[in-house]
């Protein structure tokens, strides 16, 4: 006989470990399956690129819950599984082995994997992502053997790998193909910041450089890139971290509205009947981006929205409405960022960059949206209320960082 469950989630990372915990904390009595295509318990994904990578953080110390715990729940992990079909009319998957499952409600958390360059030599076996325990530990084995590193890509992921590979003791070039490191995050003056810091510590940083192609030796092995400028820069290792692809191939083909991800509405629901989608793969209506339908890639927003996902299921109202809120750790520099700085109109300064502690504000038509806080905790988490009000502030004394964010006056 097939399986069924009441509530079956596909995805065990953040978003559908969450959901499943949520669904038990709200005290729903029905069964629940967690499906992932991993062999191994959810797990956390941020410190994969840091403390995972750098050998300071064994899986243990990582894994989101002790393995104990989803039997404990009557949580049914279902590991090392791909779900190939989805039927929304027979409230049915089918995996990749053919076997099917049965559901009441689905929950699709599947994240994305990772998006690779597709050029010549790009299948070389010392091409890595950074996305997976298995993509990591694979990095890990070889860096014994390694000793210059090339990293394609200038945004959190590639930076916070170049900064640990450095620690590591490894020569890191980081090639990113715009005219900065983090422009889709961060505005220009953090960008600068980072790669100043970047190359003090010892990093290449290339900037609008393209790679066309790799170069690869007899044995499949990538030695070098080839930029579009011509130039050839030659590596034992590449890192590739250019972002990622949301893995919804089957609810798409199912008949889901999709776009960036799976459309869901506040309450997490796909336009399929009793099918929600949460996490990196959902993209929803966001009015911290002024309404906008956007993907968030960030624990907080699988978090929020597997609680939403299992509040409507348990039929409560709830909508989600939470502040974004990101963090980045390179170096002995803590990143912590609230709010959506894009569209931004004006900005501020809080403190000295060279001091290695300060802020900057976001603001647009006079509210703040965004603050980028690096080593100053309190400016984020008082600049976090300011955010979520959509408050106006006296920018003079924003610019000074000895007045603390909850003093100044709005105006």
């Amino acid at each position: 006989m097939n399986k069924s469950y009441d509530v079956l989630i596909v995805g065990a990372g953040h978003a559908g470990a969450q959901a499943a915990i949520a669904l038990r904390q709200q005290k729903f009595d029905g069964t629940i399956g967690l499906l992932g295509n991993e062999k191994y318990p959810p797990y956390e994904r941020p410190p994969l690129s840091k403390e995972y990578l750098a050998g300071d953080k064994p899986f243990e110390r990582i894994m989101l819950r002790p393995e104990s715990f989803w039997a404990e729940r009557e949580i049914d992990l279902l590991t090392g599984c791909r779900v190939a079909k989805v039927d929304p009319v027979g409230k049915m998957v089918t995996l990749s082995t053919d076997e099917e499952i049965g559901y009441g409600k689905l929950i699709w958390a599947t994240g994305g994997s990772p998006r690779m360059l597709n050029c010549p030599g790009s299948q070389a076996r010392n091409i890595h992502a950074v996305r997976s325990r298995a993509d990591v530990d694979k990095i890990m084995a070889a860096l014994p053997t390694v000793e210059k590193v090339i990293v394609v890509g200038g945004g959190y992921i590639g930076l916070e790998a170049a900064a640990v590979l450095t620690k590591l003791g490894k020569k890191v070039t980081v090639l990113e193909s715009l005219d900065r490191v983090l422009s889709r995050v961060a505005g220009e003056t953090l960008s600068r910041f980072y790669e100043a810091e970047h190359r003090r510590q010892g990093v290449t940083v290339e900037l609008e450089s393209t790679v066309e192609a790799f170069e690869t030796n007899d044995s499949g092995m990538a030695t070098g890139v080839k930029l579009s400028d011509g130039r050839i820069l030659d590596a034992d290792m590449f890192i590739v971290g250019i972002g990622i692809i949301p893995e919804t191939g089957p609810l798409v083909a199912a008949g889901a509205t999709a776009g960036n991800g799976v459309d869901v509405d506040q309450n997490c629901r796909t336009s399929l009947d009793g099918i929600y989608a949460i996490g990196d793969c959902a993209a929803h209506g966001n009015r911290y981006a002024g309404g906008a339908h956007i993907r968030l890639e960030s624990v907080q927003n699988a978090n929020d929205q597997a609680k939403v996902a299992a509040m409507d299921i348990m039929g409560e109202d709830c909508s989600y409405d939470a502040v974004p809120w990101f963090w980045s750790n390179q170096y002995d520099l803590k990143l912590q960022t609230v709010g959506l700085s894009t569209g931004h109109d004006e900005y501020v300064v809080r403190g000295d960059p060279d001091s290695r502690k300060f802020t900057i504000v976001y603001l647009k038509d006079g509210k703040v949206i965004a603050l980028d806080c690096v080593n100053t905790t309190k400016d984020y988490v008082q600049g976090r209320k300011v955010v979520e009000g959509g408050l106006c502030l006296d920018t003079t004394q924003l610019a000074d960082p000895e007045i603390p964010i909850k003093e100044i006056e709005q105006v």
